[in-house]
């Protein structure tokens, strides 16, 4: 049976907190619907009405685009294990791009990562608990470390260069702010 809530309770960050994956799912207001999984110990709960999630660079950066256009967002987890558990965040989210003036008090809470991008901040609005009894039990899930050796092996010169070659713009043509804190950080 669904639970609902206004705020994040402390059985809700339990949970989690204990999740190795999440996923988020993001749209404008027109065109694709944007769903990516996430892992590596890039989520925090910062209070029961704020969250927030470290991004780091990947192939695109429709998160960024949808948020900058409309701003909600939907984050999910799914328990894998023996409890059948599934639990939803609703929100709405800014990105905060290491121009920005608060991005040293949030990247404080995650580990340091190669090809970190931005930090996608959530603000709670309401929060789902369901049953997840059509998920499957996984036996061992363990952490994929080749995003993290992609990045250290090329650099930060490299990183940037992708960023103006595949971040700039969603795939539905909509602006991600990449150009735009690229160009503050080079100032």
């Amino acid at each position: 049976m669904s639970k609902f809530f206004d705020q994040l309770t402390p059985e809700l960050t339990e949970f989690i907190r204990a999740q190795p994956v999440f996923f988020v799912a993001t749209a404008a207001p027109e065109g694709r619907i944007n769903l990516s999984p996430k892992g590596m110990d890039t989520f925090r709960v910062l209070d029961e009405k704020r969250v927030a999630y470290l991004d780091l660079t990947g192939s695109g950066n429709e998160t960024a685009a949808h948020l900058l256009h409309d701003g909600r967002i939907t984050i999910m987890f799914c328990s894998f294990d023996k409890n059948a558990e599934i639990a939803r965040i609703y929100g709405r989210g800014v990105v905060i791009q290491p121009s920005d003036e608060r991005w040293r008090d949030l990247i404080a809470n995650f580990p340091q990562l190669p090809g970190v991008r931005q930090v996608m901040e959530i603000r709670v609005e309401s929060g789902m608990t369901s049953c997840g009894y059509a998920v499957p039990r996984m036996r061992e899930m363990t952490a994929r470390d080749t995003l993290e050796k992609y990045w250290t092996k090329r650099g930060e010169q490299a990183k940037e260069d992708y960023w103006q070659k595949h971040n700039l713009r969603s795939i539905d043509g909509l602006r991600t702010g990449m150009l735009e804190a690229t160009s503050r950080t080079r100032r």
